[in-house]
């Protein structure tokens, strides 16, 4: 029989490179004072890269956890199995420091290298959400100096020690957060859960540890097999925020069941729950009635990852088109060399190159306010808001065309794409969907009008460089001057916001090509609007060269 099936023109596999090698993610860790992390940010990004790596992230996310509710005799256990390639990459990040571990690191720019490995271990994005979550919990902790001195030390460590087990007798803690619930989903003060203090004989009050009794149902606890929560719940003295622990002091199950599991778009290496507390056993994060004010710090955290998050999103699926578009040849060329494939790449590449670049500078404030920089911290509040917003928008419609530069094979399984495409839209709603985001940003030019003052003495070192940058800034600035329907426009104002902040970032860090497309195709509006529609008259060859990595 005549052999019928040869494989011709296929693309070899993308491993054995390192995820790490991104100009602007380098350039951007010794700008904002990191440098000295770059070392270990590539030799992750190497281990990121390799095909052991890649196949952990493959399982995690094809055997997605598995609830056990009872044992073999009918005791209640509620444990959530996963299959071991997910401890694996757990190990691997808390290993190194992508969770907690930058709190108990007093060096400048410790958060910022901490941004840089979260970025660039992107093999999987599941198992990112308990360590973003224990990354954030901490500065909400403080909030209750015991808790704080109590599971601090075991929240930083970097040794990931899985199982249910008294906190107290473990190595190290992950944590997560219980918020939501069914009828009020980001309206946290709707919540219905309801937390009673538990009197002692040194008190006529809560317990003299602040010891409460917590009942309700949670919508959404993702990673519920973390050792500890923060949740939201109504005390006596209005919605505040409590530590509960899975397991007690002494080693008794907490009064809290997992009743099911979310069957996910994407995700799926990750288990989010809904959970009851019949009972459970909980400590106060700070005073009655002021939860919302402590989680805040929380929050600014895990809005930080959602743009990480985006920004490896948009990275891996750039580097994977790129080096598709390289190796597969169509109509007698490669079709890296096809003109209008060119214009896609290098689109793509330059939304990549804004989103890692603001990411990296908003990362630089966040180390810098948590040292006690207020102008820093003014420009975080603002600028954080606006690009989580934006950047988690971009992120679905970044992944779908990076798919399409594949054609059919980008719609395969195999080919990881539609791994990507599946998660980017969870960042966009985690923390805020795009409503709630915008809204926030309007709330702190409202209520902080000092984070405007902040946010224009940043974007405006960028002025006097481009007419078209200085037209957008005066856009700006003159529809942030009319206060007519100002919530019915938030989503306008927070996009220019956004895109102005992007710009001038690009303009002063990033290579003129790059700049001078960003500013040609989103601040002067000299484009389509869809990807892959840069105006004529650009150098794209030094853009699509960033998006290249080296395979051996």
């Amino acid at each position: 029989m005549a052999a019928t099936h040869e494989v011709l023109n296929q693309v070899p596999p993308l491993v054995g490179h390192d995820t790490a090698q991104d100009p602007a993610l380098l350039e951007g860790l010794e700008r904002e004072g990191a440098g000295w992390a770059i070392p270990e940010v590539r030799e992750l990004g190497r281990l990121a890269g390799s095909e052991e790596a890649q196949e952990w992230g493959r399982l995690a996310e094809r055997v997605p956890p598995r609830l056990q509710t009872h044992d073999r005799y009918g005791h209640r256990i509620d444990e959530v199995e996963y299959v071991p390639a997910y401890h694996e990459l757990m190990k691997v990040a808390v290993g190194h420091g992508l969770h907690a571990a930058p709190w108990a690191d007093d060096r400048p720019g410790a958060h910022v290298a901490r941004a840089a490995k979260f970025l660039v271990w992107s093999v999987d994005a599941g198992h990112g959400c308990p360590i973003s979550m224990t990354y954030a919990v901490v500065p909400a902790l403080r909030a209750n100096p015991g808790l704080s001195a109590r599971f601090e030390p075991l929240l930083t460590n970097r040794e990931y020690d899985p199982g249910l087990r008294d906190p107290a007798t473990k190595r190290g803690l992950i944590a997560g957060m219980s918020m939501t619930e069914k009828q009020g989903g980001s309206d946290v003060r709707a919540n219905t859960t309801t937390a009673t203090p538990q009197r002692s004989a040194e008190s006529d009050g809560a317990g003299a540890d602040g010891e409460y009794e917590l009942v309700g149902h949670k919508w959404f606890t993702s990673a519920p097999m973390s050792d500890m929560f923060l949740t939201l719940a109504q005390a006596p003295g209005g919605l505040s925020c409590f530590l509960v622990p899975r397991v007690l002091p002494g080693g008794e199950h907490n009064a809290m069941s997992l009743v099911r599991l979310k069957d996910k778009l994407g995700n799926r290496s990750n288990a989010s729950s809904e959970v009851e507390y019949d009972g459970a056993r909980g400590w106060l994060v700070g005073e009655e009635g002021r939860g919302v004010r402590t989680i805040v710090e929380m929050v600014n955290m895990t809005r930080l990852d959602c743009v990480i998050g985006t920004a490896a999103g948009m990275r891996t699926g750039l580097v994977q088109a790129a080096h598709h578009a390289r190796h597969r040849r169509a109509f007698g060329k490669p079709l890296i060399e096809q003109p209008l494939m060119r214009n896609v790449l290098a689109d793509l590449a330059v939304e990549s190159e804004a989103a890692t670049t603001a990411m990296v500078r908003l990362a630089g404030a966040n180390d810098r306010a948590i040292r006690g920089d207020e102008g820093e911290a003014a420009l975080r509040r603002i600028a954080l808001a606006v690009t989580k917003y934006y950047v988690c928008k971009r992120g679905p419609m970044h992944a779908a065309e990076a798919l399409e530069c594949l054609g059919g094979n980008g719609y395969i399984e195999d080919s990881g794409m539609p791994r990507i495409y599946r998660e980017l839209p969870l960042l966009s709603i985690w923390e805020g969907s795009g409503n709630v985001a915008a809204l926030d940003a309007l709330r702190a030019l409202g209520r902080e009008p000092h984070t405007l003052d902040a946010f224009f003495g940043e974007v405006e070192q960028a002025a006097g460089v481009d007419l078209r940058y200085d037209e957008a800034l005066a856009t700006l600035k003159k529809e942030l001057t009319t206060f007519d329907d100002l919530e019915l426009r938030a989503r306008r104002i927070v996009e220019q916001m956004a895109l102005v902040f992007q710009g001038a970032q690009l303009m002063r860090y990033a290579p003129s090509a790059v700049a001078d497309a960003f500013v040609a195709s989103r601040l002067d509006r000299d484009w389509g609007g869809a990807l892959g529609t840069l105006p004529p008259g650009l150098d794209l060859g030094p853009i699509i060269e960033r998006g290249l990595v080296d395979v051996p």
